[in-house]
């Protein structure tokens, strides 16, 4: 694992829409995922995330390794809203990414909107059932 990829392979190379969620995964691009997302410019990937208490520093650095390319990062929570730790919203405000937690829905709606803006945007969604 390569931070905070589930494996250092996309399952695309690119960002995709996210078709549907649920039943403990996500469809996009013609595929079916188990298991939490990773979305970035550049890709989407298995994330080993299953709550918000895996969200870390070290399970963020591919998005911090990819700040240049990012405007904003959205993390979709599971079903319950969540706060960003202070310590982790310093991190992103040091990389000069926006960032925006709320449930996993919600982001699976915003994240489509800004992709269809065009934006230079990323998403961490936890997988719900």
């Amino acid at each position: 694992m390569v931070g905070g990829l589930g494996d250092d392979a996309p399952h695309l190379p690119h960002p995709a829409p996210i078709e549907a969620y649920g039943n403990g995964g996500f469809r996009f691009g013609g595929m079916s995922h188990r298991g939490s997302l990773l979305c970035l410019p550049d890709g989407i990937w298995a994330w080993p995330v299953t709550s918000v208490a895996d969200i870390t520093e070290a399970m963020l650095a591919s998005v911090f390794a990819r700040g240049e390319a990012l405007d904003v990062f959205l993390i979709g929570a599971g079903r319950d809203p969540w706060v960003l730790p202070p310590a982790l919203r310093t991190l992103f405000q040091q990389h000069s990414i926006s960032v925006d937690a709320m449930t996993t829905g919600s982001a699976v709606r915003t994240y489509n909107i800004l992709l269809g803006e065009n934006r230079r945007a990323g998403v961490g969604l936890i997988a719900v059932e």
